[in-house]
């Protein structure tokens, strides 16, 4: 004896049908809704956190300016920075802005530079020791990984909140069911439960 086939019968909440409530052609328009809001805010959400992280290191590269610096001190019984891959040091050293004003400020250089050495240090455009710029490399590697991240949170907080709706929804129509089971449960005189 063959098993019993049932179709799968596809896009069943949009088609007219007597067994369909309107809470499945809400849900229907909900999910629809959140598909597109999800891919479209997806989109434009990556595009521009992409961009403002790119806008970002332009300004960046911007500011930064490569200087000479000179070490004041000796660093030979210094402790490493923190960082377990990096082996530099922090030593004081002292720089001239174009400007003519002299500035001092700590620096990370290797362990084995002597004091009077010269090294090269990038500076913001208040005269601090800053962070290296990122390259061009670096920067669209910062950018799509911002977007894909932007994206896919932006994606997730739409599909979430339309689950949360469903979920409502789906409560909704169990208390219309359970409300609806009563009536039958009183009109017959015994519970069906």
């Amino acid at each position: 004896m063959a098993a019993p086939q049932c179709r799968r019968v596809r896009l069943w909440r949009w088609r007219r049908n007597p067994l369909r409530r309107r809470s499945d052609l809400v849900e229907a328009w909900i999910v629809l809704a959140a598909w597109v809001l999800a891919l479209l805010g997806g989109l434009v959400a990556g595009f521009v956190t992409a961009d403002a992280v790119e806008a970002e290191a332009e300004r960046q590269r911007a500011r930064s300016r490569e200087v000479s610096a000179v070490v004041v001190e000796d660093v030979k019984d210094r402790v490493t920075a923190r960082a377990a891959v990096d082996h530099r040091v922090w030593a004081t050293v002292r720089w001239t802005a174009p400007d003519g004003r002299t500035y001092t400020d700590e620096a990370r250089v290797a362990p084995t530079t002597p004091s009077g050495s010269t090294v090269t240090v990038w500076t913001d455009g208040g005269g601090r020791i800053a962070a290296e710029p990122l390259t061009a490399g670096e920067s669209r590697l910062h950018a799509i990984s911002g977007g894909v991240l932007a994206a896919a949170a932006t994606c997730g907080v739409v599909m979430g909140l339309a689950w949360a709706v469903r979920l409502g929804l789906e409560r909704r129509r169990l208390a219309q069911w359970a409300a609806e089971w009563e009536r039958v449960d009183s009109r017959w005189g015994w519970p069906t439960r």
